[in-house]
């Protein structure tokens, strides 16, 4: 059927605290995975959305990400992120240099120092 969508003075604004996916469709996910065959992990456990989850935070952290930024982009704690992440992949990385701030780019540092006039 033809659904009719509300006009744009209709359309409530998003609220930056707004769900990106408001409800998560587990079925879908899970066949997803089946149809992929990456249902069932190397270790045979299953896969799940927390899976996905605990993959970027490690991925973030071995590649040297500061972990202050991870934790507020997975809105959880540096702590946590320590107990439970850093903990697992301590002997692929040096876990003081996750919490080291890096430097800012060339790029970043260069639009930083630009004038405001200039173009």
């Amino acid at each position: 059927m033809n659904e009719v969508l509300p006009s744009d003075a209709q359309r409530q604004q998003p609220k930056p605290t707004d769900r990106v996916f408001r409800k998560f469709n587990r079925d879908l996910f899970n066949q997803i995975l089946n149809e992929l065959g990456l249902k069932i992990d190397r270790g045979g456990k299953p896969r799940t959305a927390y899976s996905l989850r605990h993959t970027y935070i490690s991925m973030r952290l071995m590649e040297g990400t500061n972990i202050h930024q991870i934790a507020n982009n997975c809105r959880t704690s540096v702590k946590m992120i320590e107990e439970f992440y850093a903990s697992h992949i301590n002997d692929r990385i040096d876990a003081d240099a996750i919490n080291v701030r890096r430097p800012a780019s060339r790029r970043s540092r260069s639009v930083a120092e630009k004038p405001a006039d200039t173009p």
